[in-house]
C-alpha cells in the first residue's frame, strides 16, 4: 500500500553521480548500448529510484537537479566549488537521456534558475511540511541534514553503497556530532573542501563539534569570544568574516520560486508506448521485461495486453521474454569419448568454438583445468573436457592433448575463440601450437566498437537476448582455492556457456563486419594476424639487467637524500617530505606562498602536482619537492619494480593488449613499457636495462615524425607535401616561414618543432606560451600565422570535427573508426545533417564537447599511425619465421628486436623497407633503425 502522506524528494544529481562512479569502478566498467550510447547514469539511477519507492511506499515524488547557470552562491563567491573536477565527458549525456527517460515515466523534475537542487529541495520540503506532508529525502549529500527536523516529519535517505540509512534527529546527530539545526553553524567553522567552502582557518572539525556542544550556534559562539582559550579566540576573530560567508555558502535556501502541488508530484503511472522507444535506444532490457511491475510501482494501472495479429510491426522489446538458456554440455571424462569427439569436429566445416579454464591468467603458471567447445546451436552441442580438476574423473592432460593435436594444430579446422591471445599462450605452455584460428570474438567487439567493453559478459548482454555468460566471480571460488577446485558438472556448464556464447556471437560479429567492407578488412588483414604476433612477443619477453637496477637504484637513493637535504636548507627546517599537511604547513603558513594557487582541502591546502607547478619559480623549495617527487616516482614504479616482475627466464614479459585503447593504439600492462620517460636522462638510464639474447644486439626500428607525415597526407598542405618529398627539415621550413628569413637557430628550429607537433593536438597561444617563453600576445601572433602559412591544415582538422558532428564517427586511413557521443543540443541537432552546412564558428557547446571535437580532429592521425606500424608488425613477423632474430616490443612508433650479429645487416635493411612501405602515402614514411647493447645504445 502506498503511504498517502509522503513525499519523497530525490537529490538528482547526487544519485545521479552515485550511480556513475558506482559502475564506472565495477569489474566490468561504464554501461553504454551497442552503438556507444552511455547508460551508467540511466539505469543505475532508475534501479535505485525503484528500490527505495517500492521500500518507502511514496504516493508523490519530485526529483531535483542543478542547473547549468551559476547560482546565487557562484555570484557571491566566484571560489564556490571552484575545486569540483571536470565532469566526466559521458556523464552529460547520460544524464540528458535519464531526464528524457524520467519524463517518459512521468516523474517531475523540478529546477529552478539561480538556485541549486539542495535549495530546491529544501524549499519543497518545507511547503509540504507546513502542508501536513511527511517527506523524505533521498541524497548522498550531508548537506541536507540540516533539513531534518525534531518533529520526525522531515527525515533523509542517505545512500551509501548497496541502499540507504534512514537518518532522523537522532541520527543526524550520532553521525555527525551537531544537530542538524547546527549542521550549517558546523560548516561555518569547519569548512567543506567538496563545496570549497572555507571555514575558519585553524578550526577544524573536531573543534568545531566541541564548540557546539558548548555553545548552541554561531553567533553563540562569537558571543562568548571571552570564554573560549586564546588560540581558538584569536582564529574565530581572525575567520569572522570567512565564517559568515561560509554560513551564507552552506544553508540551504527555503524561498527558491519553486511551488509544492501534491497533483504535480503524485505517482500516476505512464504510457508504455512513450517509454518503450526510449528504453529500447538505451537497451535497459531489464527494465523492458520489469514494464508492468514498474508501470504499477509508479502508480499506474496496467495496459491491455496488445493483439499482435493487429500490430505489423514489432520491436524487439515486444516479443515474448524468454527464460535464462540452459545447456547440456557432455563431459569427455574418456578416452574413447575424446576419439569420438575428435572425429565428430574432424566432420564440421564451420568454425568451433573453443575456450579454455585455467588456474591462474599467467601463462607460463597456470594448470589448464579443462577445455570446452561448440560446434553447432543447440544446447548439447557442446563437450567439456576436465584434465586438472582436484575432484571427479579426469583425463590424463597430456594424453587428452595428443588426441586433440590435430584439431588443434590443424590449419584446416576453423577455429573461433574469444581472446584467442590468452589461450594460445595456455596452449602453448602445453606443448600445443594453435593454429587455424579464423576469428575472434573480442577483436570483432573492438573494431566494431572501440569505444565499449568487450568481455563476453557484455557481449551477451549487448548481442545474445537469452545468452548469459557467467563472470568469474559469479563462481564464487572460496579463497585460496582455484576453478580446479571446484565440481566438474558446474565448471563444465561454466565452460561450455562461454564456448556456446562465442560460437553464437561469430555469426552476428561476422555479418556486422561485413556491412561495413573497410572494417572488414581491418579485422582480417589487420587485428586478427597481429593476436599470433602479440602472443609470440609476450612469449619471448625481453632480458633485464637486475644488477644494473639495483645499482642504479642505491644511486637513486642517494640523489633523493641529496634532494631531501636541499629541500630542509630551502625550508629551514626538517619535515616529512611525503606528508600534504606538513608541506602545505610549510608552504602557506611559514612562506607564505600565494594561496591562490592551491585550493583548500580536509588537512589545509592542496600540494598536489599541479599545485607546485603552479608555484613553481616562486620559491626554490617548490623546485627541489617536484624533482623529489618525479624521481621518488619513476624509482618505484621502474627501478625497484622491473626486478621484481623479472621470470624464471630471466626476462620480463609484458601483457600487449589489443582492445583497450579508443585510439587503436596497442598499450601494455605488467609492467606498462609505454609509459616509460621518454628523451629525457633518466628515460636512457631505464633503457639501459633492457638487454639483447647474449652475443645479440638489441635493435630499434623507429618512425620518423609518422603523426605530422600522416597529417601532411590526410591534410594534402602543400608545404609539407613539398619538405617531405624533398627531404627537407620540416621543422626547419615552418620556422623558417613564421620568422621570414632563411637562417634559422638551432632555437628556433626549436619552435617550429613544438607549434608542428602541438598543432595536432590543438595547442593553443597559452600553451605555445608556456612552452615557448613567448607572451601570450606573441604567441597568438605565431599561431595565426601558422594558421594562415598552413591553412589546409586547419581546414582538415575542422572537416573530421564536423564528420564527428554530423555522422558520430571518424575514421583512419584504413577505416577504423572512433565514435562520439555529444550532449550539447547544438550538436546533437546536427547529426545526420550535411557536413557542409555545419558552421564551427557558430556552435554553442559544452567544454566537455569542445575537448571531444580536439580528440575527433586529431583520432583519425593517432590511429592511423597504429594502424601503420600493426601492418608493419604483422609483415615483420613473417619475414622473422626464416631468421633466429625475435621481435620484443612495440612502444610507441618503435619496434625492439634482438638480432644475432650474422643476421643484422641483412634484417635492418628488410625492417626499414617494411616498415616504410606498410601503406603508401602522398609523402614518404622514413624509418630509423639502430642498434646496440642494450636498448638506450639503440636509441
Amino acid at each position: 500500500m502506498t503511504n498517502p502522506n509522503l513525499l519523497l524528494l530525490v537529490d538528482g544529481h547526487s544519485l545521479a553521480f552515485r550511480a556513475y562512479y558506482a559502475l564506472a569502478k565495477s569489474s566490468k566498467g561504464p554501461l553504454r548500448t551497442s552503438t556507444g550510447i552511455p547508460t551508467s547514469i540511466c539505469f543505475g539511477f532508475l534501479n535505485s529510484l525503484i528500490q527505495v519507492i517500492e521500500s518507502q511506499q511514496p504516493q508523490y515524488v519530485a526529483l531535483a537537479f542543478d542547473r547549468p547557470e551559476p547560482s546565487f552562491r557562484h555570484e557571491s563567491d566566484s571560489q564556490y566549488k571552484a575545486n569540483r573536477q571536470e565532469t566526466p565527458e559521458d556523464f552529460l549525456s547520460d544524464i540528458l537521456n535519464l531526464q528524457d527517460l524520467l519524463n517518459a515515466l512521468n516523474l517531475q523534475i523540478v529546477t529552478s534558475t539561480g538556485y541549486e537542487a539542495d535549495d530546491v529541495i529544501g524549499t519543497l520540503a518545507h511547503q509540504a511540511h507546513q502542508q501536513g506532508y511527511g517527506v523524505k529525502i533521498l541524497t548522498g549529500d550531508r548537506d541536507l541534514f540540516q533539513l531534518v527536523d525534531n518533529q520526525e516529519q522531515i527525515q533523509v535517505l542517505y545512500l551509501n553503497k548497496n541502499s540507504y540509512t534512514e537518518f532522523n534527529t537522532a541520527a543526524v546527530a550520532e553521525k555527525m556530532g551537531v544537530q542538524p539545526s547546527q549542521i550549517v553553524d558546523y560548516k561555518a567553522l569547519s569548512g567543506d573542501a567538496s563545496d570549497n567552502i572555507s571555514g575558519v582557518r585553524g578550526i577544524g572539525e573536531k573543534t568545531a563539534i566541541k564548540l557546539l556542544q558548548e555553545y548552541t550556534s554561531l553567533a553563540d559562539i562569537y558571543g562568548n569570544l571571552d570564554k573560549l582559550p586564546s588560540a581558538i579566540k584569536t582564529k574565530l576573530q581572525a575567520g569572522k568574516d570567512d565564517a559568515e560567508k561560509s554560513y551564507y555558502l552552506a544553508k540551504i535556501a527555503l524561498d527558491a520560486p519553486v511551488n509544492f502541488s501534491p497533483e504535480t508530484f503524485r505517482l500516476k503511472g505512464f504510457s508504455q508506448r512513450d517509454i518503450k522507444p526510449i528504453l529500447e535506444k538505451l537497451e535497459l532490457k531489464t527494465f523492458v521485461k520489469r514494464l508492468e511491475k514498474l508501470q504499477v510501482q509508479l502508480g499506474g494501472a496496467l495496459e491491455p495486453v496488445l493483439d499482435l495479429a493487429q500490430s505489423e510491426q514489432l520491436s524487439l522489446f515486444d516479443q515474448p521474454v524468454n527464460k535464462p538458456f540452459a545447456i547440456a554440455p557432455e563431459v569427455i571424462d574418456t578416452t574413447e569419448k575424446l576419439s569420438r569427439l575428435v572425429n565428430l569436429l574432424k566432420g564440421i566445416k564451420i568454425p568451433v568454438a573453443w575456450d579454455t579454464e585455467t588456474t591462474a591468467l599467467d601463462p607460463r603458471q597456470a594448470k589448464l583445468v579443462g577445455i570446452g567447445c561448440c560446434w553447432g546451436s543447440k544446447p548439447t552441442e557442446i563437450a567439456y573436457i576436465p584434465l586438472h580438476h582436484t575432484t571427479g574423473i579426469t583425463l590424463n592432460t597430456q594424453e587428452a592433448l595428443d588426441i586433440l593435436r590435430p584439431i588443434l594444430e590443424g590449419s584446416t579446422y576453423p577455429k573461433v575463440f574469444q581472446n584467442t591471445k590468452f589461450d594460445r599462450s595456455i596452449f602453448y605452455h602445453q606443448g600445443i601450437n594453435l593454429d587455424g584460428v579464423v576469428f575472434d570474438t573480442m577483436l570483432a567487439s573492438y573494431v566494431l566498437h572501440p569505444e565499449l567493453t568487450h568481455n563476453l559478459s557484455d557481449l551477451c548482454d549487448r548481442y545474445l537476448d537469452d545468452i548469459t555468460s557467467l563472470s568469474y566471480k559469479d563462481l564464487n571460488i572460496p579463497k585460496n582455492k582455484t576453478i580446479a577446485d571446484l565440481d566438474i558438472p558446474t565448471v563444465a556448464n561454466y565452460c561450455g556457456m562461454d564456448a556456446y556464447a562465442t560460437f553464437n556471437l561469430f555469426a552476428i560479429l561476422k555479418a556486422k563486419l561485413a556491412k561495413i567492407p573497410q572494417l572488414n578488412q581491418l579485422f582480417e588483414n589487420v587485428e586478427q594476424p597481429l593476436e599470433i604476433v602479440l602472443a609470440t612477443m609476450e612469449e619471448t619477453g625481453i632480458l633485464i639487467d637486475v644488477p644494473y637496477l639495483k645499482e642504479f637504484s642505491q644511486q637513486l637513493e642517494q640523489d633523493l637524500d641529496i634532494l631531501e637535504q636541499k629541500a630542509y636548507e630551502a625550508a629551514g627546517e626538517t619535515f616529512n617530505l611525503s606528508s600534504p599537511k606538513q608541506l602545505s604547513e610549510i608552504l602557506f603558513d611559514k612562506l607564505n606562498l600565494n594561496r591562490k594557487k592551491s585550493r583548500k582541502i580536509k588537512t589545509g591546502y592542496s600540494t598536489d602536482h599541479a599545485t607546485l607547478e603552479k608555484l613553481q619559480g616562486d620559491h626554490p623549495l617548490i623546485d627541489y619537492i617536484l624533482e623529489n617527487r618525479t624521481l621518488a616516482k619513476l624509482k618505484s614504479t621502474y627501478i625497484d619494480a622491473l626486478p621484481e616482475l623479472v621470470c624464471t627466464t630471466g626476462r620480463i614479459h609484458t601483457d600487449f593488449n589489443q582492445a583497450v585503447t579508443t585510439t587503436g593504439r596497442l598499450s601494455s600492462s605488467n609492467p606498462n613499457l609505454q609509459n616509460i620517460p621518454i628523451r629525457t636522462d633518466f628515460s636512457r638510464k631505464i633503457r639501459q636495462a633492457f638487454l639483447p639474447e647474449p652475443g645479440w644486439l638489441l635493435v630499434a626500428a623507429d618512425y620518423s615524425q609518422i603523426e605530422l607525415r600522416i597529417l601532411a597526407h590526410l591534410s594534402q598542405e602543400p608545404v609539407l607535401i613539398e619538405a617531405y618529398n624533398n627531404h627537407q627539415d620540416v621543422h626547419k621550413v615552418t620556422a623558417q616561414l613564421l620568422f621570414d628569413k632563411k637562417d634559422i637557430s638551432p632555437q628556433e628550429r626549436n619552435l617550429g618543432k613544438t607549434i608542428n607537433f602541438g598543432v595536432i593536438y590543438g595547442m593553443g597561444s597559452q600553451r605555445f606560451a608556456r612552452e615557448s617563453g613567448f607572451s601570450v600576445e606573441e604567441s597568438r601572433k605565431f599561431i595565426n600565422k601558422y594558421h594562415q602559412q598552413y591553412s589546409k591544415i586547419f581546414e582538415y582538422l575542422g572537416a573530421m570535427k564536423k564528420q564527428a558532428i554530423s555522422k558520430g564517427y571518424v575514421n583512419t586511413i584504413l577505416g577504423r573508426r572512433r565514435y562520439f557521443n555529444f550532449v550539447s543540443p547544438a550538436l546533437r541537432l546536427l547529426r545526420n545533417q550535411p557536413i557542409e552546412s555545419i558552421d564551427l564558428d557558430r556552435l554553442s557547446m559544452s567544454y566537455e564537447d569542445s575537448q571531444l571535437l580536439r580528440g575527433a580532429a586529431n583520432a583519425p592521425i593517432q590511429g592511423s599511425s597504429a594502424d601503420i606500424i600493426k601492418i608493419a608488425m604483422v609483415k615483420i613477423h613473417e619475414i622473422l619465421k626464416s631468421y633466429r632474430a625475435k621481435l620484443l616490443l612495440q612502444v610507441h612508433d618503435e619496434l625492439v628486436l634482438e638480432i644475432p650479429p650474422e643476421e643484422q645487416s641483412e634484417l635492418q635493411a628488410k625492417i626499414k623497407e617494411v616498415m616504410e612501405t606498410s601503406v603508401s602515402l602522398s609523402i614518404p614514411l622514413v624509418v630509423e633503425v639502430k642498434s646496440g647493447h642494450n636498448w638506450m645504445e639503440a636509441k
